[in-house]
């Protein structure tokens, strides 16, 4: 029995770690997949349930030295927790620091007085040492941690490099040549910068997973459940499907379910991206973590907890952000070796400043005319000076956060846009589609017919609309929904009919007030002996709408025409990944003429029409041998072949779960232009993945061979350590500032506008 699970990790500090507990994971026994990611400090794990428990991954991630996070813990709770705490530890060290350096630098720049440089020296070790034992204390833990469970993480190389100059003091001792004052504060400085890294790291992971704490805080928290019909306050993980909850003025749906009584505007943008709000009354259905404007409902829980809409929102982000891109192995391969050789790296410049000091010293000095960033050293000062400088230089942590932090960046991005990526692979083929495919009808088109226009015969419009509307009421006919819908939105209401008949696929009859009254099909009209109903002039630009006609006994009183009509965006969409390079084909299964009229008015060029479901799967590989890669958009059960097939599935959220279910991408709100959008974000995401992994691996062939060197100062190689991850994560972060184009960040505010206006008003 296969189960997934996420699992939340404290003590992850670098990539090794992450690298470390992620083939631990997977060699488990019973497990089928595992994914560690140090951004989100979670692991995704896929499993036989009948082989290992949920108690045996937290017995195995504490014998690594790490620890399973308490799933109780809010996630911004969290997050604001670890932050203040990273904050503390940078303050308390760098008040250490500072003082250790106040007593440094007299002692580098003022003649050795005897005495007053010896206890200046032992004043500064003492307040490293103070540093160490206290507000660094966890970077010497997760050092033990490590290298008692047979690995090595980043906490080692820098306990090891501060360490060293820590016993460079006493080492003075029987070693006059070193200078105890060059060393002694080094310990103190790189422990102040790297916690101050630490710092600026966890400020801008929290802001990149940003949108899966957002996601998770729209939710209610508590529900009022009618129990023996009286309203009690439980918290949300109470509620159970059948239950009957209460929703009052001002409160969020607390699960998917059915409104059994009342009525509420409802405001729904969180799903639809709609401002207005939506009338929701008995019988229909509401979403989990929409807010209740006004009005009052009780409805019946029939999704909660892991099968909710917000819950399978949540998980949808959670596996991309869990998922690799394909670009991301080459990175991966490194940070699994990165720092044992390292290690030996360092081990080799120290015994090679020793043995050939001329070799090193000449190229220490190239380097450091071209970089000035370290003083020249001698013998076995040198050598430590550049073993030091190399421990702490090298940085897997950038390497390891490059992809993971654009990629919780850019799903996050999307999630809140209604975009919704299954993985990390289907975010790098995104950028690569050459042609975009779109099934016609839902897509294209609003899926459902609509009254285009209202013809009357001696009567004026609205009086035929408000006859048809008093015959229609009842009716659940399509057609009759579009007319019905159409009444109501003038402010119409049905009058009292007798003797309704249904004459099926034809039309329905009634009584109003004495008249008997007809509305239909023409065969209807002819059954009923009705002259006339073939004498209207046709409509220039509606042959292709359906036609409903009203008539009494005596002539026919008026004529609708009905269509499913062309979305108002779909032109511009498909002008816009035409600027983008990509091709647009339709995909229908109505007649050739119909087809034709609907790609023409959507600004499409190619179409296939009279595709059969079965069809659709192989046109699909046709129009990839010709373009190139191929995304295919749907809504239906008939388009899950053709999603799978394709390089890139995209489904409509306001279609089926199959259709979603066979997707790569869902577009979750009803909203066409999302589309492009999606396109721009696979782009931009990318880019950044790109940029992050070239400056990664860039800044450590770089950084490495200046410290081996001798070029660059211990507390500099460390500044520029802690400089590298923060840079990393904050570039994936800029993601945010140019996603948005300014039309997009105009409709953004349009719709944050009136949302304010309308809660004002309420």
């Amino acid at each position: 029995m296969k189960k997934h699970l996420n699992i939340g990790i404290e003590g992850m500090h670098c990539a090794a770690c992450s690298a470390r507990l992620e083939k631990a994971l997977s060699r488990m026994k019973g497990v089928s997949s595992a994914r560690v990611n140090l951004a989100l400090e979670e692991a995704a794990v896929e499993f036989d349930g009948r082989v290992v428990r949920e108690e045996d991954f937290a017995r195995l991630i504490g014998s690594l030295g790490f620890s399973v996070r308490e799933t109780a813990v809010l996630e911004e709770d969290r997050q604001i927790k670890n932050m203040r705490a990273a904050k503390r530890r940078m303050l308390r060290i760098w008040a250490l620091a500072l003082a250790a350096m106040a007593l440094m630098l007299p002692l580098m720049l003022v003649k050795p007085m005897p005495g007053w440089h010896g206890w200046g020296v032992w004043a500064i070790f003492g307040l490293s040492l103070l540093g160490m034992a206290f507000p660094g204390r966890e970077v010497y833990l997760s050092a033990f941690r490590s290298l008692r469970s047979g690995s090595a993480n980043m906490d080692v190389l820098i306990a090891l490099g501060t360490l060293a100059s820590l016993l460079v003091t006493p080492l003075s001792l029987v070693v006059p040549e070193i200078n105890a004052h060059d060393f002694a504060g080094l310990a103190a400085m790189i422990l102040a910068f790297h916690l101050t890294g630490r710092y600026l790291e966890s400020r801008a992971r929290g802001k990149a997973s940003e949108a899966i704490r957002k996601l998770l805080n729209l939710g209610a928290k508590t529900a009022l459940l009618l129990i023996d019909g009286v309203e009690t306050e439980v918290p949300i993980q109470r509620i159970r499907v059948g239950d009957i909850f209460s929703v009052k003025p001002g409160r969020k749906v607390p699960a998917d379910g059915m409104i059994v009584e009342g009525s509420a505007n409802l405001d729904e943008s969180m799903v639809t991206g709609e401002s207005m709000p939506v009338r929701r009354r008995a019988g229909d259905r509401v979403t989990g973590a929409t807010v209740n404007l006004d009005g009052h409902f009780t409805a019946r829980a029939e999704k909660v907890g892991r099968d909710s809409w917000l819950a399978q929102v949540v998980k949808m982000v959670q596996d991309a952000q869990h998922s690799r891109v394909p670009v991301q192995l080459l990175a991966d391969r490194v940070t699994a070796v990165f720092v044992p050789i390292v290690l030996a790296l360092a081990a080799l410049t120290f015994l090679a400043w020793l043995v050939f000091p001329e070799i090193m010293g000449s190229g220490g000095e190239w380097l450091r005319r071209l970089v000035p960033l370290s003083s020249a050293n001698t013998g076995l000062a040198a050598a430590l000076m550049a073993a030091i400088a190399t421990l702490v230089i090298a940085c897997p942590c950038a390497l390891g956060l490059a992809t993971p932090t654009a990629l919780m960046v850019g799903s996050g991005l999307g999630a809140g846009r209604g975009i919704l990526i299954r993985n990390g692979e289907a975010l790098q083929r995104m950028k690569d589609i050459r042609a975009m495919v779109f099934d016609k009808t839902g897509t294209l088109t609003h899926g459902k017919p609509r009254l285009l226009k209202t013809t009357g015969s001696g009567i004026p419009e609205e009086e035929a609309l408000e006859l048809a509307l008093s015959l229609e009421a009842a009716s659940d006919h399509p057609l009759a929904r579009a007319i019905v819908a159409a009444a109501r939105e003038r402010g119409l209401q049905p009058q009292p009919v007798d003797g309704f008949a249904d004459h099926s696929g034809r039309g329905v009859s009634a009584s109003l007030g004495g008249r008997k009254l007809w509305l239909g099909s023409s065969s209807l009209l002819r059954e009923a002996g009705i002259e006339g109903w073939n004498q209207f002039p046709s409509e220039p630009g509606l042959k292709h709408a359906s036609k409903v006609w009203l008539a009494d006994q005596d002539k026919v009183l008026g004529l609708f025409y009905l269509a499913d009509t062309v979305r108002p965006e779909a032109l511009e969409v498909v002008k816009t990944l035409k600027g983008m390079g990509i091709q647009s084909i339709m995909l229908s299964g109505d007649n050739e003429e119909t087809a034709a009229a609907i790609a023409a008015q959507v600004g499409i060029a190619k179409f296939r029409a009279q595709a059969l479901p079965a069809d659709k799967a192989r046109i699909i590989g046709e129009i990839r041998a010709e373009y190139g890669p191929v995304a295919m958009v749907g809504d239906g059960i008939n388009d899950a072949p053709a999603l799978k097939l394709a390089d890139i599935g995209i489904a409509m959220g306001q279609g089926t779960d199959i259709a979603i279910e066979a997707a790569d991408i869902t577009i979750l709100r009803d909203q066409l232009e999302l589309i492009p959008l999606a396109v721009r974000l696979s782009v931009e995401t990318f880019r950044k993945i790109r940029q992050n992994l070239f400056w990664a691996f860039f800044y450590n062939l770089v950084a490495i061979p200046l410290a081996v060197f001798g070029a660059l100062h211990p507390v500099i190689a460390e500044i520029a350590m802690a400089t590298s991850s923060v840079t990393v994560v904050t570039n994936a972060n800029l993601l945010r500032r140019g996603f948005l184009t300014q039309r997009h960040r105009g409709g953004e505010k349009k719709r944050k506008r009136e949302k304010g206006k309308r809660l004002v008003k309420g």
